[in-house]
């Protein structure tokens, strides 16, 4: 044991596992608060074809050679959520089904132009690695950590003066509506927060797993807890303690990030189903 804090302390003295760290912690505690709402609404899958978006917008801005292609992605993923937000309100094509073609197009015209215009040798190594997450965490720096740190707060401060208004949404958006509530308004704040979780989430976790950290620390504490509020509380404490499990399992033992922050909400949704199992 003393070995191993040994090993963290001698870690701990490089900024980018610092950083790693922080931005970790931020992205889970936002992914937990918006995974909530999404699944209690069966708009889960919202965060799995956004991400799909998210790579397609990134391989845009590779191809124009952006030097900051973040502000780009998240512009570009926004829009989309917001029309397929709309596209589903018009009832033409379902939400489920915009999301599948929307997702599917864009991560196959990502790859197809990283493919034709990357100037780099490895393009399947980069492909690799912002789908599932870099290898290391060398890719983030203060930068980083500091747009993380001002778009966590935003997310935070939104939830928290919503909170009330994205309940009476999340469970009877007809009623809400009738008592003259504009869910448009706040459905579309749920979509763009979304869209920001998962273009934080990018560097850390990859395209294809960023809807994982949305979605099974909100159905881990669902298996437990009833209650909006305690659901969404054990759900923000379930994803940081996994989020900074998997990234000192990660540095101790030269894995993924992503992959174990992945893995780590897997084993504590299984030790909920089974404590849930035993409370019924």
């Amino acid at each position: 044991m003393a070995e191993i804090f040994s090993r963290l302390g001698y870690y701990f003295q490089f900024p980018f596992v610092r950083y790693a760290l922080i931005v970790g912690v931020l992205i889970s505690l936002c992914s937990a608060l918006i995974g909530v709402p999404l699944v209690l609404k069966r708009f889960s899958y919202i965060g799995d074809g956004m991400s799909h978006v998210a790579f397609g917008a990134l391989a845009i801005a590779t191809v124009l050679k952006f030097s900051n292609n973040l502000p780009f992605i998240l512009v570009v993923t926004t829009i989309i959520s917001i029309l397929l937000l709309k596209s589903g309100q018009k009832k033409k094509i379902g939400n489920d089904a915009s999301i599948a073609l929307i997702s599917v197009g864009s991560l196959a015209v990502g790859y197809l132009l990283i493919n034709l215009f990357s100037d780099k040798a490895n393009v399947s190594g980069d492909v690799c690695s912002t789908l599932f997450g870099a290898t290391s965490m060398l890719t983030l720096n203060s930068t980083d950590v500091y747009i993380s740190l001002i778009l966590s707060a935003v997310v935070i401060v939104v939830f928290i003066l919503m909170y009330n208004r994205i309940f009476s949404v999340t469970f009877d958006e007809n009623y809400s509506t009738a008592t003259g509530l504009k869910t448009g308004i706040y459905n579309l704040v749920i979509a763009v927060i979304t869209s920001v979780i998962i273009v934080l989430a990018m560097n850390l976790v990859g395209s294809l797993m960023i809807s994982a950290l949305v979605i099974i620390p909100a159905l881990s504490a669902m298996r437990i807890f009833r209650s909006f509020k305690s659901v969404t509380i054990c759900s923000v404490i379930v994803s940081v303690v996994c989020a900074v499990l998997g990234i000192l399992v990660s540095i101790l033992a030269s894995t993924p990030v992503g992959s174990t922050i992945v893995a780590a909400n897997l084993i504590c949704y299984i030790i909920f189903f089974i404590v849930g199992k035993i409370k019924k």
